[in-house]
């Protein structure tokens, strides 16, 4: 299938994302909520079963170190990585743990995970379970495809369309794509799920968010709470709200021409540098280059003209606010 043709199944349809290679790990033990709660950005200690959020690990910097998706179990909270990066983060968790009881596992390998992405996606997954999938972002419930017991969660719109994941067993992945297969519900490849997420303005982490970047450069409303207690790095966030700004920000540009940056072109104004390309992309729905890149406040504003520097030549480009496309 062309990626034009998968591209139209996200914005009208449905297809799905195999994401096998995201990290999990399992959080059991009395203590597993509010050890959470005291490392994360945003609030787990007040989730119930069924509920879920996203949120980050930050060092003391206010520095994103991963993000991650929560949900929380009868018995256990499962925590979804990037990809490669859950033992990584079950060291850094297992580096705040002392005193609280709390088992910190890896359990990847006995994991799949797909997501159902597109307007379809709830009412696939209702055809596919028995059981509607929860309305609020990473609000879970249990079910089966057939025989296979799964958990489905509610996405929080990665792509810009209605998103639901799908989590079971390892040994049940083989099931699940016969029955994705036999629901019509086709594979969406990396060019059309490029062009959907970066038109949503959603950064990826790895990719456009790292070790490097502070949480408020970054689209950050979904991934943080103001009202809870202290965590690493929540008196950088909340001085950076009550006192200060960031010297860059997380934004789209459009770019003439036909040519796609590569991650790490200059962002330029005035042949001055300020700022780099993270991701970029000839957009599917726009037709036309586009990019994330952080560029530095003073440009930051919508509709700003710069340019883009790379393979030794210079594309003019507009600053635009994300997402580029609703």
């Amino acid at each position: 299938m062309a990626p034009s043709d998968e591209y139209a199944l996200v914005r009208r349809q449905v297809g799905f994302l195999d994401r096998t290679d995201f990290g999990v790990l399992e959080l059991t033990g009395r203590d597993r909520a509010t050890f959470l709660h005291a490392l994360l950005s945003n609030e787990i200690k007040a989730l119930t079963p069924g509920q879920g959020c996203a949120a980050t690990l930050l060092d003391v910097h206010g520095k994103v170190q991963v993000v991650v998706y929560v949900w929380v179990a009868d018995d256990r909270i499962f925590v979804v990585t990037p990809p490669a990066m859950a033992a990584k983060t079950a060291e850094a968790l297992d580096h705040y743990l002392f005193a609280e009881k709390v088992a910190i596992e890896d359990v990847s390998r006995a994991h799949t995970l797909f997501v159902l992405v597109g307007p379809r996606a709830g009412e696939t997954s209702e055809r596919l379970t028995g059981v509607r999938p929860p309305d609020k972002p990473w609000s879970h419930v249990v079910a089966k495809v057939g025989d296979a017991p799964v958990r489905l969660v509610s996405g929080g719109g990665e792509t810009g369309e209605t998103e639901v994941w799908i989590m079971a067993g390892a040994a049940e992945a083989s099931k699940l794509r016969a029955a994705l297969a036999g629901a019509n519900v086709p594979p969406i490849g990396p060019e059309a799920f490029e062009s959907s997420r970066i038109e949503a303005g959603t950064p990826v982490f790895g990719h456009d968010v790292d070790e490097s970047v502070l949480l408020p450069e970054i689209p950050f409303e979904n991934l943080l709470s103001y009202t809870k207690g202290c965590y690493p790095g929540q008196e950088v966030v909340v001085r950076i709200r009550d006192r200060g700004h960031v010297n860059r920000e997380l934004r789209g540009l459009v770019l003439e021409g036909d040519q796609v940056p590569p991650q790490g072109a200059e962002v330029v104004a005035a042949d001055a540098a300020i700022g780099k390309v993270t991701s970029a992309v000839r957009s599917l729905g726009l037709s036309r280059p586009i990019a994330l890149a952080f560029v530095r406040r003073q440009h930051a504003e919508p509709g700003t003209r710069v340019a883009v520097r790379f393979g030794g030549t210079t594309v003019a480009a507009t600053v635009s606010a994300l997402p580029f496309a609703r």
